[in-house]
């Protein structure tokens, strides 16, 4: 491996920038393919905890960890667990100086790994439509725009629907039986302070059986809410993905009991509902070699979003990496990787799966189960 190795990763989210951090830092070439026309082309979502065992050992790998914590919010990592009423069941005060899991907006993640990168290192627009193993060792990508490019090492870091996993196996996600419907508000100190002492510094969940309102500060006094039940992938037939106020009136009904603090979260939302079926890789998630192709983040392990999805994807990054800089072969290094990854990844589907039984039960049930947390 050298400045001029053929090595692409598809796909500029945290794992795949990350991998190409840590390769450039030991002077091997890399490439990074990603279909958005450019890094403001779309917001880049909510929250994320970043956690002392997996994705802060790959920032402290990357040579990052510092700038990391600037950004990071500690406060951020506050926890208020209740019921439909309204009432505290648990709560996790962290201390001022605890790193566990400090928060970071995703964005801002991004940014930090891609300002890191040698200019030019990102191609924007580029979208893989197919990728094949050839013969020779090397690996095709197809674009959407009619071109192609020869690589020797090629990362599938291109998330749920990945254009590289059917190189590898033909597992597809399925629908998991649970969907968010995301809703925001915008400097919500100001403009919905009940609200926001309600929420207080860092995620908000209350839940009764197949139901849950999640909510999650963000940076710069941005609350981001997930509505999240357990019900059919069609939840809304019928009903217009714009009609704001057919939406909430659905929804009001389905949570109709719930406490009118926590109600107000879909009363008072500021723009669309975003509906966010979630979908999951089957498990065991795994597959044969193929020579010069392999995975990493949800592209790799989809699992369902229990706090472990951008971190995960961080460390798979991280040690594909570091495989890649130790082992004297791209296989050689391949197979070193996907050993540990994949025992890994099958270790946390089962965990997070177990979770979302608990978390979201198919159950009427009004009382709240959760997860033990630290410090409640």
């Amino acid at each position: 491996m050298t400045s001029t190795s053929r090595i692409a990763i598809v796909g500029a989210g945290p794992g795949g920038l990350v991998c190409a951090r840590i390769l450039q830092n030991h002077g091997i070439g890399v490439t990074v393919l990603e279909r958005e026309v450019g890094p403001a082309a779309r917001s880049q979502g909510g929250t994320l905890d970043i956690q002392a065992p997996t994705g802060q050992v790959a920032l402290r790998v990357a040579g990052l960890f510092d700038q990391f914590l600037a950004l990071s919010r500690p406060e951020g990592q506050e926890v208020r667990m209740m019921d439909r009423n309204a009432a505290m069941v648990r709560h996790f005060i962290p201390d001022p100086k605890d790193t566990a899991a400090p928060e970071i907006d995703r964005g801002q993640l991004r940014a930090l790994l891609m300002d890191s990168l040698i200019p030019g290192t990102v191609r924007w627009n580029h979208c893989v439509e197919t990728t094949t193993a050839l013969p020779d060792g090397a690996v095709r990508l197809d674009f959407t725009n009619g071109s192609s490019e020869l690589f020797d090492l090629v990362v599938g870091a291109d998330g749920a629907w990945s254009r590289v996993r059917p190189a590898l196996t033909h597992a597809e996600p399925a629908y998991s039986g649970v969907t968010f419907v995301e809703i925001h508000f915008d400097h919500i100190d100001h403009r919905h302070p009940d609200l926001a002492q309600l929420i207080g510094q860092g995620t908000l969940t209350a839940k009764a059986g197949r139901l849950s309102l999640i909510a999650q500060r963000n940076s710069n006094a941005h609350v981001r809410v997930y509505i999240a039940f357990r019900g059919p992938l069609d939840w809304n037939t019928g009903l217009d993905p714009d009609d704001t106020e057919a939406l909430r009136a659905r929804l009001l009904k389905m949570y109709q009991g719930w406490d009118e603090s926590l109600l107000a979260m879909i009363r008072l939302n500021e723009g669309p509902y975003i509906n966010r079926p979630i979908f999951v890789l089957p498990i065991p998630q795994t597959w044969q070699r193929v020579p010069g192709i392999t995975l990493l983040g949800d592209a790799a392990h989809l699992m369902p979003p229990a706090g472990v999805g951008a971190n995960l994807a961080l460390l798979d990054g991280a040690e594909l990496a570091q495989a890649v800089i130790d082992h004297p072969t791209i296989e050689d290094a391949l197979a070193a990787y996907e050993a540990v990854m994949l025992a890994r990844s099958l270790s946390e589907a089962q965990r997070t799966a177990e979770m979302l039984a608990v978390l979201m039960p198919d159950t009427d049930s009004t009382e709240p189960l959760f997860p033990t947390i630290r410090g409640t």
